[in-house]
């Protein structure tokens, strides 16, 4: 892969945080990917997340076709539907709640365009919450405001603290990228990785 550019086809400061724990060189560069429109397909949520990396990588790999490129998406499911971004305190305090005692799954789909070659990969990871009332959960997303976050919460800060137990093959796609499946992918399409 020498002299070929890598690119994060998202935005997400937690996607590059994660993808920058490699210490490589990389852009980031948005796809424009209308997500809402994916949405209103009624997709299973994990076929949902394949979707969206894959359209959000190809979306990239259109206009740098000479690079190496990186989608993803996460979505989050209780009972068969998708947990939307919050995007406010009430909507969060919403879903906190419904998901307070119960076990939710987190999809993360990670898409790698290398010229032809093109791999998708789904991570799912369930993660348990405790059972807490709705004081505590107020205190919470005041403390770390995910609302940015599918979820509700921000596993990486004080949202640990909400989990009962976390059945993960890989705990970063809790954080919005599969970070082994990346590595792999990557070293198979030449990169070299310490």
């Amino acid at each position: 892969m020498s002299g070929r550019t890598l690119v994060l086809a998202s935005t997400s400061r937690y996607r590059r945080a994660l993808l920058a724990r490699l210490g490589l060189p990389f852009d980031v560069e948005g796809s424009d990917v209308d997500e809402d429109a994916y949405k209103t397909r009624g997709l299973p949520p994990d076929s949902l997340a394949r979707e969206l990396a894959d359209a959000k990588a190809a979306a990239v790999a259109a206009r740098r076709s000479d690079c190496v490129i990186i989608g993803s998406d996460q979505v989050a499911e209780l009972d068969g539907d998708v947990l939307d971004k919050p995007g406010d305190h009430a909507r969060a305090l919403t879903q906190l709640l419904r998901l307070q005692g119960r076990t939710h799954a987190l999809h993360t789909a990670v898409t790698i365009v290398d010229g032809a070659r093109v791999t998708t990969d789904l991570v799912t990871v369930r993660l348990t919450m405790r059972a807490m009332d709705e004081a505590a959960l107020d205190r919470y997303l005041r403390a770390d405001a995910p609302y940015d976050c599918c979820g509700s919460y921000r596993i990486e800060s004080r949202g640990i603290a909400l989990f009962e137990s976390i059945e993960a093959a890989d705990a970063t796609a809790i954080e919005g990228l599969p970070m082994l499946t990346v590595v792999r992918r990557l070293r198979e399409a030449g990169l070299q990785i310490p």
